[in-house]
C-alpha cells in the first residue's frame, strides 16, 4: 500500500539589535519577501561521498537540520527520528534506544550504520550503538543525514538498512562561547559548553558535556550518566584544502538497563577517539582510532532471574571488553568527460578484541575497494552505478552493488529507481563468543555454552526502491513519494543446539518487507510552518525466534512550528505508532513449557506521542568577530498527553518529561 508523508519545514527571519535601514524601494521589498519565501534544496554527502543536491542522491535520503534539533527541545537524537518517515525507533528504557529502518527492528538492533562527520561510530564489538553515549553535544551539530536503505555499494559492511552521519559545525560556523543547560523530571540534565574560534588560517573547537536521566520506572533510580570531551582543530593549507585533527572522550558510569528478549544488562562503558583528516577539491584521506570499553553485569529478566544467572569465560559475573579500531581510507573523484562523475576509494581497517567472555584475543581484518559513475546518459536520464569489493578475516569475499536511474521531465520533477544489496559481517563477539549460562538452585546444576562460529556467513539484504520527489507553487511546496521491497536473509542469533550448548547462527529463513513513505514539505508563510508523515509496511517473513522481524504497519507524524520577529518562538510534534508484537526470547520460551514462568505478552499495543516545545529569543547582537550572539530561554514537554506505553513488551513505562533550557552564546 502507498504510504502518504507530510513534512513542513521553516526557520523564521532572523532579527537583530541594530538601526533600522532606510525604506527600501516597493518593488526590492517585493522581490525580498519572495526570496524568504522560496525553500531551498538540501545538499547532502551520505549518498555518494559528495555533496549534491538530495534529488539526485541515489538513495532516499532525509535530512535533519540544527533548527530542528534546538526547536524540538529533545534530549537525545532517537526522538529526533522519530519525524522521518520510515525509521524505527524504539525506547526501551531511560538508558536503551534501538533505531532500525522499515521494518527491520529489533532488541540490539545492528543494522544501521551511524557516524560522525564520516567517522563510524558502529561498535564493531557487538554490532550495536548506544545512542545515549554518542561523543557529540546536541549544540555541535550541523546537520543529520539520513540514508534509508542498503548503501554498502559506497560505505562498506554494516551500510545494511541505512546510513546516518552526524556532521557537526566548523570553528568559523560555531565561533565563540555557547553554554546550554536543560533540566528537568526524571533528574534529567542536559549540559555543554563549546568554545570556538579562528585565527588566520587555523580554526578551533572545544566543547565539554554532562548528561544524565533516572529510570522510567523509578524516577530515583539513575539510569545514565556520562562525561565528554572533544577537541577539533583545522588549518587551511590553501583556499581549497584543510587538514583537521580531533579526538575526544564519552565516559559513562552509569548506563543501565539495556533491554534484551531474556536479559538486562548494566554497563559502564567509555568510547576513546582520535581522527586526522586531510581534504581538498575531489580527494580525501582519512583515518582514525576508535576505542570501546565496557564493563558489563547481565541478568536474567525478572522472572527468569531465580533460575538461571550469566558468567563469563572465565566464570566471573561481570563482563569485561576492549575493543579498538584503527581505519584508514582515501578517495578520489575525477570527471573523464562532461556529464561525468567517477568516484572510487579504497578503506582498511583492523579491529582488535581482548575480554574475559572470548576464546582468545581476536583481530579482525578488512580490505574494501569501491568506485561509482554518476553518468548524465543524455536529457532528461541520468545513471549513477557502483560497486564496492570487501575482503574479511572471517567470511569469503563479498560484492555489494548498487545501480540508480533518473528521469528528470523539468528542472522540478525527478523519478528514481535503485537496486541494491548490503552485507553486516559477524561480529569478533559472534564469533569468538565464550561464556555460560548456569541455572540456579533448586534446579539440577547445569552450565549451557554460548559459543561462537567461525563459518558463519555474513547477513545479506537485497533492495529496490522507487522515488519521487517534485517542487510546486513556486518552489514552496515539495512532494516526496517512495515505495520499496526489502529481502532480508541470513541473520545471526544464538541456537540451542544440545541442553549445554548454543551456538551463533544463521538462521535459515528470510524476510520480505515492503510497503512505502509518501509525502509533502511546504514553506507556509515567513512565521508559520508545520509537518506530517504517514508511512505503511507490511513484514512476511520465516524467520523464528530472536532475528524476527517487527514493527508496526502504521506511523504518522504531524507538527508545526512558528517562529516570530519579536523572539517567541514553539513547535508542537505529534507521533503515532501503531500497534506490533515483538516474540519472546529462547528461555522465556523453553522454560514456560516446563510451567516455570508465564510467556511475556508479545503485544506492544498503539500509542501517542506529543512533544512541546516554547521559547523566547530575548536578546540577539552582531559581535564584532561577525557572527550573532544570542540568548534563549525554552520549555519543552515529551509526551504531554502522558500517554504512558511501552514500546517493548519488557521494556519501561515510558510517562511525561518535561524540561527547562537555557542557551546562551556570546
Amino acid at each position: 500500500m502507498l504510504t502518504a508523508v507530510l513534512t513542513v519545514s521553516m526557520t523564521g527571519e532572523a532579527w537583530a539589535e541594530s538601526a533600522a535601514p532606510d525604506r527600501p524601494e516597493p518593488a526590492a521589498t517585493a522581490i525580498s519577501e519572495e526570496l524568504e519565501l522560496l525553500k531551498e534544496e538540501e545538499t547532502v554527502s551520505i549518498a555518494s561521498r559528495y555533496e549534491q543536491p538530495i534529488s539526485q542522491a541515489p538513495s532516499n535520503v532525509y535530512v535533519i537540520t540544527d533548527e530542528d534539533i534546538r526547536m524540538s527541545g529533545t534530549t537525545d537524537i532517537p526522538t529526533l527520528l522519530r519525524r522521518i518517515p520510515g525509521l524505527e525507533v524504539m525506547q526501551t528504557s531511560g538508558a536503551d534506544f534501538n533505531v532500525s529502518v522499515r521494518g527491520d527492528n529489533q532488541t540490539n538492533a545492528n543494522k544501521l550504520l551511524v557516524m560522525v562527520d564520516g567517522r563510524s561510530i558502529y561498535n564493531d564489538l557487538q554490532g550495536t550503538i548506544n545512542w545515549k553515549l554518542l561523543p557529540v553535544t546536541l549544540p555541535e551539530i550541523k546537520r543529520i543525514e539520513v540514508l534509508k536503505g542498503p548503501a554498502s555499494a559506497v560505505w562498506g559492511f554494516n551500510a545494511f538498512d541505512g546510513v546516518i552521519n552526524i556532521i557537526t559545525k566548523s570553528p568559523e560556523e560555531m565561533k565563540g562561547t555557547t553554554l546550554q543547560f536543560g533540566g528537568g523530571s526524571y533528574g534529567t540534565i542536559m549540559a555543554s559548553a563549546i568554545q570556538a574560534g579562528t585565527v588566520d588560517k587555523f580554526g578551533y573547537r572545544l566543547s565539554i558535556g554532562h548528561n544524565q536521566n533516572a529510570s522510567w520506572n523509578n524516577s530515583s533510580a539513575l539510569a545514565f550518566r556520562d562525561n565528554l570531551v572533544n577537541v577539533l582543530t583545522e588549518y587551511a593549507l590553501s583556499a581549497d584544502s584543510k587538514i583537521r585533527i580531533s579526538g575526544g572522550l564519552v565516559d559513562s558510569n552509569a548506563n543501565n538497563p539495556i533491554v534484551s528478549q531474556d536479559v538486562t544488562l548494566s554497563n559502564k562503558s567509555a568510547q576513546s577517539y582520535a581522527k586526522v583528516e586531510y581534504e581538498r577539491q575531489d580527494f580525501l584521506v582519512r583515518a582514525f582510532w576508535n576505542q570501546y570499553t565496557s564493563n558489563s553485569a547481565y541478568t536474567f529478566q525478572p522472572p527468569l532471574a531465580p533460575f538461571l544467572s550469566y558468567s563469563s569465560g572465565n566464570g566471573s559475573p561481570t563482563t569485561i571488553f576492549t575493543a579498538n579500531t584503527y581505519n584508514v581510507e582515501i578517495q578520489h573523484s575525477v570527471g573523464p568527460f562532461s556529464g561525468n562523475r567517477l568516484t572510487y576509494g579504497v578503506n582498511y581497517r583492523l579491529n582488535t578484541l581482548s575480554g574475559n567472555a572470548i576464546t582468545q584475543y581476536t583481530t579482525e581484518n578488512r580490505l574494501g575497494f569501491f568506485v561509482q559513475d554518476e553518468w548524465k546518459v543524455a536529457e532528461p536520464f541520468t545513471v549513477v552505478a557502483g560497486v564496492r569489493y570487501d575482503l574479511d578475516t572471517f567470511i569469503s569475499p563479498t560484492i555489494s552493488p548498487r545501480v540508480s536511474l533518473f528521469y528528470a521531465p523539468s528542472s522540478d520533477h525527478i523519478f528514481r529507481l535503485s537496486s541494491s544489496v548490503a552485507y553486516r559481517p559477524p561480529t569478533m563477539l559472534e564469533n569468538q563468543s565464550n561464556a555460560f549460562v548456569n541455572t540456579n538452585p533448586p534446579l539440577p546444576p547445569v552450565a549451557t555454552t554460548i559459543a561462537g562460529r567461525q563459518n558463519l556467513s555474513p547477513e545479506q539484504i537485497i533492495s529496490y526502491d522507487l522515488g519521487y520527489q517534485g517542487w510546486y507553487w513556486r518552489h514552496r511546496l515539495r512532494v516526496r513519494a517512495d515505495v520499496f521491497y526489502n529481502h532480508t536473509s541470513d541473520l545471526i542469533s544464538v541456537r540451542n543446539q544440545s541442553a549445554t550448548l548454543a551456538v551463533f547462527s544463521n538462521d535459515i529463513g528470510s524476510a520480505d518487507i515492503y510497503g512505502g513513505e509518501v509525502g509533502f514539505e511546504v514553506l507556509a508563510t515567513k512565521w508559520l510552518t508545520g509537518f506530517a508523515n504517514y508511512s505503511y509496511q507490511e513484514i512476511h517473513q520465516t524467520f523464528t525466534g530472536r532475528v524476527q522481524r517487527a514493527g508496526p504497519h502504521n506511523k504518522f507524524n504531524v507538527g508545526l512550528r512558528g517562529e516570530w520577529d519579536n523572539g517567541v518562538n514553539a513547535e508542537a510534534i505529534f507521533h503515532y505508532y501503531g500497534a506490533t508484537n515483538y516474540p519472546p526470547g529462547q528461555s522465556f520460551t523453553t522454560f514456560s513449557q516446563a510451567g516455570l514462568v508465564t510467556l511475556p505478552n508479545p503485544d506492544v499495543g498503539a500509542y501517542n506521542l506529543f512533544n512541546l516545545r516554547a521559547g523566547y529569543r530575548f536578546w540577539q547582537q552582531k559581535a564584532a568577530a561577525g557572527y550573532m550572539r544570542d540568548a534563549e530561554v525554552a520549555v519543552s514537554v515529551f509526551n504531554a498527553l502522558n500517554d504512558e506505553h511501552k514500546e517493548y513488551p519488557l521494556g519501561d513505562l515510558i510517562s511525561r518529561r518535561m524540561m527547562g533550557w537555557v542557551t546562551v552564546r556570546f
